[in-house]
Parts: structure tokens; sequence; C-alpha cells
């Protein structure tokens, strides 16, 4: 187990070729936490699936931005999304929710005034 937390920020385009590099991001901090393959795959579902909702019409051209924090055996991941995109008509739908439920320990979507915010949190197992 780590002393120490690490933080990776990653600011990338808001359209959805430029997702690979959050999900990269975010099985390289897994890995780096001991996570299982199966619990690698399940964060990556997650960022994927977060970043897609920060992604509304109106913000193609802007930038996501993401933050990885790894604290011993668990990773957070807080993303925002590019202020002013057309955020009003955002709700996770319950199939995102669903899947990010099963894959995260914890997540959480909020909107502040113009800018969508997701937090989510993955532990890696017991072992």
């Amino acid at each position: 187990m780590r002393d120490q937390s690490t933080v990776i920020r990653l600011a990338i385009p808001a359209a959805p070729e430029f997702l690979r590099l959050a999900r990269l991001a975010a099985a390289d901090v897994a890995s780096r936490a001991g996570f299982s393959f199966e619990d690698i795959e399940d964060l990556r579902i997650g960022v994927d699936e977060l970043c897609h909702l920060l992604m509304t019409p109106g913000a193609e051209g802007d930038h996501l931005q993401l933050t990885f924090t790894l604290e011993g055996d668990a990773v957070a991941v807080e993303g925002e999304g590019p202020p002013g995109a057309n955020h009003a008509a955002v709700i996770q739908s319950d199939l995102s929710r669903t899947i990010v439920t099963a894959v995260a320990d914890e997540h959480e979507v909020q909107r502040d005034g113009e800018v969508l915010r997701f937090r989510l949190l993955k532990r890696a197992p017991n072992r």
C-alpha cells in the first residue's frame, strides 16, 4: 500500500475519439493501485460512461478536465465538462447509472451552474 497519493491531471478534447486517452489513463492508474484485470476494466468502463455524459451538444471543440487520484488501493476520478455547454437537459439515464453503479464503489454527477462534473471511486478488493 502507498503512503502518499499520486494525482494525474488530463485535459482532452470533448470528442468521442479522444476518450481512449481517458480509458488508458484510468487503466494505468488502476494498475499502479494493484487492481486485478477485471477491476481495471471496470474502472475503464465507468470512466468512459461518465465522460460520455460530459460530452453534451455544444461541447465539441472544448475540453474535458480529468483528475485521477491514486491513494493506497483506491482510485478516485473527477471529471468536469466544458462550461457553457448545453447541460440543462443532461440527466444520467437509468442504464448509465446501472452500469456505473455495477463497476464503481461510489459515483455522483452534479451540475454546478454551467458546468457538469462527476466523481467516481473504485477500491481494489481486499486480497
